[in-house]
């Protein structure tokens, strides 16, 4: 798809003068109201969909819908990253008034690794079309671990990043305001906020492995997938600050996502089928795929809402669980 490069600037612009003005509204540290991130989710929503507006002006009906289904998809698998974020904000005992500025530099480790990966994603598929049956296949598995509720157990102190942080330098266990870095006796250590800054990149890292062969699903042009993904990711923090202490309340929400991975899946598999058997093979028009995304992520909402869980089965939310671990360790 032709892209004219006043739109990959004019997105670029919109990212950059985002961040900042995101940046210096949170310049202090402070807790993060209700109100609060009720403002700033409605703040990013319309900024994804205002931008979804002009692609559907400048380029057209169909990568119009594709922007509008990958950035709905994304949305909705990153409900599973604010179960992550509370778990390890409870693990390393994370200040409430430090946690926007963890997520801020999360989201901009997110954007340079989802760019990473999309990039090389749409590469792979433009020269091995095959290869979306092996997307699939991750997509089902998915599916089967989260229906099965066998999803991996991710440990914050056991990650990748947070174990080679501590190989590079020393971390202390207590907090330094704000701060990443602190000298001491003339040596320079890093913060508990650091750690939680590292394993919030290696969860993101972890969810790249569904989302982003999802989203391939959706639309193969570097500038659609990369885009919706980046809108998505930058509405993460004021998404997570609303719905702390309510994710276990939505407890269809998971067998809804893992609908929406077996239905992407099958997509995929239909799309690979036409390329490389048959054109007789139909594929799945990316406006059914909006409506079916749609559809299955209201209808698990209405059902948490209307059948709620027995009080008795709901576990304490990852933010207000204690752990024996020290920040820092």
């Amino acid at each position: 798809m032709d892209v004219p490069v006043w739109l990959w600037v004019a997105f670029a612009v919109t990212v950059v003068v985002s961040l900042a003005v995101d940046l210096l509204a949170h310049r202090e540290a402070h807790v993060i109201g209700f109100k609060e991130a009720a403002a700033w989710s409605a703040v990013w929503v319309g900024l994804a969909l205002v931008f979804g507006g002009v692609v559907f002006l400048v380029l057209g009906t169909t990568p119009g819908v594709e922007y509008t289904t990958a950035w709905l998809l994304e949305k909705s698998l990153s409900v599973d990253n604010l179960f992550v974020f509370a778990l390890i904000f409870a693990y390393f005992r994370v200040p409430r008034e430090y946690q926007h500025r963890v997520l801020f530099f999360g989201v901009m480790g997110a954007l340079i690794f989802r760019g990473v990966f999309l990039t090389a994603g749409v590469a792979v598929v433009s020269r091995f079309t095959a290869v979306l049956f092996a997307f699939a296949a991750v997509l089902f598995y998915s599916t089967y671990k989260i229906l099965k509720e066998e999803e991996d157990s991710f440990d914050p102190g056991k990650s990748f990043a947070v174990r080679l942080l501590r190989k590079v330098m020393p971390v202390r266990d207590e907090y330094a305001g704000m701060k990443f870095f602190v000298k001491e006796a003339g040596k320079r250590v890093a913060t508990p906020l650091l750690a939680v800054v590292a394993a919030i990149e290696a969860a993101d890292l972890i969810f790249a492995v569904d989302s982003v062969p999802a989203v391939l699903a959706i639309s193969d042009d570097a500038f659609i997938v990369y885009t919706s993904n980046a809108f998505a990711i930058l509405g993460l923090r004021a998404l997570y600050f609303l719905l702390a202490g309510l994710l276990d309340r939505f407890h269809y929400l998971s067998t809804g996502l893992a609908l929406i991975l077996s239905f992407i899946a099958v997509k995929l598999i239909l799309q690979a089928s036409h390329e490389l058997f048959s054109s007789s093979i139909p594929e799945i028009p990316s406006l059914v795929s909006l409506a079916v995304i749609v559809v299955v992520l209201a209808g698990s909402v209405a059902l948490s809402i209307r059948y709620p869980r027995p009080i008795a089965e709901i576990e304490p939310s990852p933010a207000s669980r204690e752990h024996d671990h020290p920040p820092g360790s």
